[in-house]
């Protein structure tokens, strides 16, 4: 059976129906976690039942010289076991088909949201048809009524001998042109009518079928999966049953294991006093001035009450005794005490040199608080390098900025390289003396000092306004920056004699590596168009006129300018902001 053909007007019925579907999952959803939850506080309150009345280590023995005793902790163990068995059915049902459960209701909700939006769209599809052929079937009786109109107006025209001519003619052409409009409207509304029963017909034997089909297999899926799903919780409790089973089994043998006589013996055997019963009291003559001494006669002995007295004396000694011991909880008081103390010493506030701490945790925290300056003045040296190197370009360049203005900047920068420098070397001092050496931070130079960079400084300044090949920017042009400065120096910089003469050196190669530029083979990494005019106004740089095409060499540095070659092999810089680019990796992403 197909709802496609046998529910073929009940599209509003399946939505609702497959939605009930849906709901009873949530409701099963519901219903499983309710069992495991049921299940879970079962076993819970069962094994708490079980320590609630398993007997304590001192009663142990006592326990094990009755055979309801016994069997009753036997009892005890099995029900512990049995309340085991409940929670691997809650977990089981958890972990397998309540997660089912809410994969299908997840599958569902997706698949009948598709489906009644198909069946929507369909609906829709055939309601715009007949709205399209009931507009063209008002458009033709509009059209019939008025060429009707003018068909009698035409005729009342003709009969009337007052008209003229030409005004019978104009009526003639008028019922002409409505006729012809009717026909239109008629011949409009009869094609139209045929695609709107074409696409009926598809949509009832095709179209909305489909839908019903997917509907129909969707909620068949359901019923099956519920059905798998009930048989898999039967199977899931039917795994436990033979253990549940076999722990029932152990309790009815724990009661057969219960022996009256045995017990029975047992009590014997333990309070027997092994005395003999008394014998008869004999009659005392008071006539008879002789008096007999009964107190032992029965032979049984006087200190016997006492002697009871005395065991529970002793038992109530040893309680005291017991309760005096530490035993093995001692050791681990001890432990949790030690603990807590060094958690405490950590969790309080450290003092400087963390000399509160055990000296692993100190060398730790000094050697991490010695690399966090580290990567301090390493950062605060790079952007030392890039003040200068933007100091650099506005000496070249003053129409960039003026150069002057760095200065208090540089020189703060410098002061506060200094002053970490000094902290570093500090918590190395506390690094050395902990490791009992001498520091050799006390013997090192600040290579970093106020006089030092500012001797840097004014090296960089005369190395770069030799430079021949850094042209200057044009009037208005944009100030551009850049974050790829150079690499920080290391730790050895900081701490090696000859760092001055180091960054001297290396402003050389700087230097030189500028006046090799033309020298050296630059591939082409694009192209680019001028925009504007340029005038070359310095050495290193090349004119060029609006819309000019050139070939790219080196990307802008960060300094505003761009290397091109010309197509007569001539090759300089040229404002970066005064070119339009494209390079060739932007083609092969």
């Amino acid at each position: 059976m197909s709802w496609g053909t046998e529910l073929w007007d009940q599209y509003d019925t399946i939505a609702t129906h497959t939605q009930k579907g849906i709901d009873f999952c949530e409701r099963f959803t519901h219903f499983l976690k309710d069992r495991c939850s049921i299940e879970l506080k079962y076993a819970s309150e069962l094994k708490k039942l079980v320590k609630s009345y398993q007997p304590k280590k001192k009663e142990e023995e006592e326990y094990q010289q009755y055979s309801w005793a016994a069997r009753f902790w036997d009892v005890l163990k099995e029900l512990h076991d049995l309340a085991g068995q409940h929670e691997v059915i809650a977990e089981n049902t958890q972990g397998q088909v309540l997660k089912d459960v809410q994969s299908l209701i997840s599958e569902m909700k997706q698949q009948r949201r598709k489906d009644l939006q198909d069946g929507a769209k369909v609906q829709d599809q055939l309601k715009e048809s007949l709205a399209k052929l009931d507009k063209s079937r008002r458009n033709y009786e509009k059209a019939f009524k008025m060429a009707e109109k003018a068909t009698d107006d035409y005729r009342k025209a003709d009969a009337d001998i007052n008209l003229s001519r030409a005004e019978v003619e104009k009526t003639r052409n008028m019922m002409m042109i409505k006729n012809n409009q009717c026909d239109e409207s008629k011949n409009e509304y009869a094609a139209q009518l045929q695609q709107t029963n074409q696409h009926q017909r598809d949509h009832y034997t095709q179209q909305m079928p489909s839908v019903f089909q997917q509907m129909q297999s969707m909620e068949e899926n359901r019923i099956n999966k519920i059905k798998s799903m009930v048989k898999q919780i039967a199977d899931i409790e039917r795994s436990v049953v033979p253990i549940i089973n076999t722990c029932i089994d152990g309790m009815v043998k724990a009661s057969d294991g219960i022996s009256a006589e045995e017990d029975s013996k047992a009590v014997i055997d333990k309070y027997k006093s092994g005395f003999p019963i008394p014998a008869d009291i004999p009659f005392e003559d008071l006539s008879n001035s002789s008096v007999i001494d009964t107190s032992n006669a029965n032979g049984t002995p006087k200190n016997s009450l006492d002697n009871r007295k005395g065991t529970v004396s002793d038992k109530k000694k040893n309680r005291k005794d017991k309760k005096g011991g530490g035993g093995l909880f001692g050791i681990f008081t001890s432990s949790k005490a030690t603990i807590n103390k060094i958690i405490g010493l950590l969790g309080e506030e450290s003092k400087e040199d963390f000399s509160d701490l055990p000296p692993n945790q100190q060398r730790k925290a000094l050697n991490r608080k010695i690399d966090e300056f580290k990567k301090e003045i390493a950062r605060e040296t790079a952007e030392r390098e890039g003040m200068l190197k933007m100091k650099d370009v506005y000496v070249n360049n003053p129409a960039l900025g003026d150069p002057n203005a760095l200065e208090k900047k540089i020189e703060e920068n410098a002061q506060k390289i200094d002053s970490l420098q000094a902290e570093m070397r500090k918590y190395q001092g506390y690094l050395a003396n902990m490791d009992a050496k001498p520091s050799p931070v006390g013997q090192r130079r600040n290579s970093l000092s106020d006089d030092s960079i500012s001797q840097s400084s004014t090296n960089m300044e005369m190395s770069q306004t030799s430079l021949p090949g850094q042209p200057p920017v044009a009037a208005n042009e944009p100030e551009v920056y850049t974050d790829e400065w150079p690499e920080p120096p290391s730790d050895e910089e900081f701490e090696e004699e000859g760092a001055i003469d180091d960054e001297e050196d290396h402003v050389g190669e700087f230097e030189h590596a500028e006046g090799d530029f033309d020298e050296e083979g630059f591939p082409v990494i694009g192209t680019c168009r001028a925009l504007y005019i340029y005038e070359a106004g310095n050495e290193g740089s090349v004119a060029m006129t609006e819309g000019e095409e050139m070939f790219v060499l080196e990307q802008d540095q960060g300094d505003g300018w761009t290397r091109v070659r010309k197509h007569d092999n001539s090759e300089g810089f040229v404002p970066t902001s005064y070119i339009q680019c494209h390079f060739y990796d932007q083609d092969e992403v």
